[in-house]
């Protein structure tokens, strides 16, 4: 299956585009990144896997620059970046890891 995310400006009620994203896998103790992307028009980052790269159980990690994106709204946001650290059981499943945002303040949950 794969890992995707969705950003969803909550406090302007729209996506959230051009914010990127990376992901990393917890590995001999340390963190292993293993690719980079940038949320498209619609918010979302579809595949953070690598092309080719099985999920595997394990922790992961997905890095959201949202300084970035904070700075072409012209906002001053509370939170440079926020990292969501989530473990991978049933590799069989899809991980679709949305973050609700706004300048102070954040959430996410497991979406589908």
């Amino acid at each position: 299956m794969g890992i995707s995310t969705h950003i969803l400006d909550t406090a302007l009620g729209r996506p959230a585009a051009d914010v990127p994203v990376s992901l990393a896998l917890w590995q001999s103790a340390e963190w292993v990144l293993l690719n980079s992307a940038t949320t498209d028009a619609d918010g979302r980052a579809r595949y953070l896997l690598p092309a080719g790269e099985p999920l595997i159980a394990g922790l992961y990690r997905a890095r959201f620059e949202t300084a970035i994106y904070y700075e072409a709204q012209r906002l001053q946001g509370l939170y440079p970046f926020v990292e969501i650290v989530f473990e991978v059981r049933d590799a069989e499943q899809h991980f679709h890891i949305p973050l609700l945002l706004t300048a102070n303040g954040y959430s996410t949950y497991r979406g589908s």
